[in-house]
């Protein structure tokens, strides 16, 4: 992100970090903090509970990462620190963070989450870690085994805490807090807090602070938008025409359902265009296989269920298509947050089919702008979708 003037006059060193963090940060390449870690780090570091909104790709991760391995710094072995997540990727990604940034101090950090086998996790547990980072699922199959001791916890995070704390997630997240200790520091970091998911992430919190960067529900400003009209029945070959500019380097596709992805997948390849899908019917070894082939740019094409909207922190995507419009509009700025990044340009082009145009014109009054509409001769279903 590019920093304002308000921005470059405040350094990491002025936030108040140890040396060895300010050494991590700079091993990593970062001069300046994030709007959302400068605001945050200073009131996480105080003890406040926090509810922390920004746009993805503004660095949300280290703005809770750093202040708390600050807390932890020379303090005992015990678990201290739980953080949930709703993917297994972004579990991933946010232990990674903390191996990142943990690198100059003696902080253990574990993550916990499906697809996997249960026994190291139950060893490693059992012996004491600092900082788990877990998915609910699997969080609470060793809550039940009794692998874990959370008498010591003083820091929760919810991280992407309006799908933890949605329909699917919200009775987990309940169990699990009910064997938490009531007096930590709760922490809530998310891209968008429709206001009823925020109604019931308070409950949670005690007098927190709310620090918002940008509007909420509010899409990154380096990304490029445009609906394209087009037959559910053509969406496929227009893909494939598209696919076909070498602009397209390295591509995101949402679609709504796994087997959606699969016959993307199998579309492109008889195609000729070479194709990955990352969904949870793969193991976990597929989906970090798959990942990893995205990021180090040897799979140019990735086609994902919303399992891959948040958690994946790849560098580089230049486009992000919608193949299917996503049926709840939050999940658009997630979605279109995988390109843009950290003040990198991006284009978001999403596909709709007739019975989509009320999903698509939900998503504009969420953002508050009319979406371009991009009309591709022979493919357009007509112009009462541009309207």
């Amino acid at each position: 992100m590019e920093p304002t003037t308000e921005d470059q006059v405040t350094t990491f060193e002025e936030l108040g970090l140890a040396p060895e963090l300010l050494a991590a940060v700079r091993d990593a390449g970062y001069a300046l903090p994030t709007p959302i870690q400068r605001d945050a780090i200073p009131l996480v570091l105080k003890g406040r509970d926090l509810m922390g909104l920004a746009q993805t790709g503004t660095g949300k991760t280290a703005a809770f990462t750093l202040p708390i391995l600050q807390r932890l710094i020379g303090g005992p072995r015990r678990t201290r620190v739980l953080v949930l997540t709703p993917t297994r990727e972004l579990a991933a990604q946010v232990e990674a963070s903390f191996v990142n940034y943990a690198k100059h101090v003696d902080v253990d950090v574990i993550p916990v989450y499906g697809g996997v086998p249960l026994e190291p996790q139950e060893r490693a547990l059992r012996s004491g870690v600092d900082v788990v980072v877990a998915t609910p699922g699997r969080l609470l199959d060793h809550l039940e085994r009794q692998n874990i001791d959370f008498d010591a916890l003083e820091f929760l995070v919810l991280d992407e805490a309006d799908r933890m704390l949605d329909m699917g997630f919200a009775p987990q997240i309940n169990r699990i807090v009910a064997q938490l200790p009531p007096y930590r520091q709760t922490l809530l970091f998310s891209a968008t807090m429709p206001a009823e998911v925020e109604a019931l992430a308070r409950k949670y919190l005690r007098k927190p602070v709310v620090v918002q960067v940008g509007r909420r529900s509010e899409a990154a400003s380096t990304v490029t938008h445009a609906v394209y009209p087009v037959p559910r029945e053509r969406k496929s070959a227009l893909l494939v025409e598209l696919l076909r500019n070498d602009l397209m380097d390295s591509v995101l596709i949402f679609t709504r359902t796994k087997h959606g992805a699969d016959r993307v997948v199998s579309h492109l390849e008889r195609a000729g265009i070479q194709a990955t899908a990352l969904h949870a019917d793969k193991t976990q070894a597929q989906r970090t296989r798959a990942l990893e082939a995205f990021k180090l740019g040897e799979a140019r094409i990735l086609v994902a269920t919303d399992i891959a909207q948040r958690g994946l922190d790849v560098s580089g995507i230049s486009h992000v298509i919608n193949y299917d419009v996503p049926q709840q509009p939050e999940d658009y700025v997630h979605r279109i947050g995988r390109t843009g990044r950290a003040a990198q340009t991006g284009d978001a082009f999403t596909f709709m089919s007739t019975d989509e145009i009320a999903m698509v014109r939900t998503i504009e009054r969420m953002l508050g702008q009319p979406i371009p509409r991009i009309s591709v001769p022979g493919y357009d279903f007509g112009t009462v979708a541009a309207d």
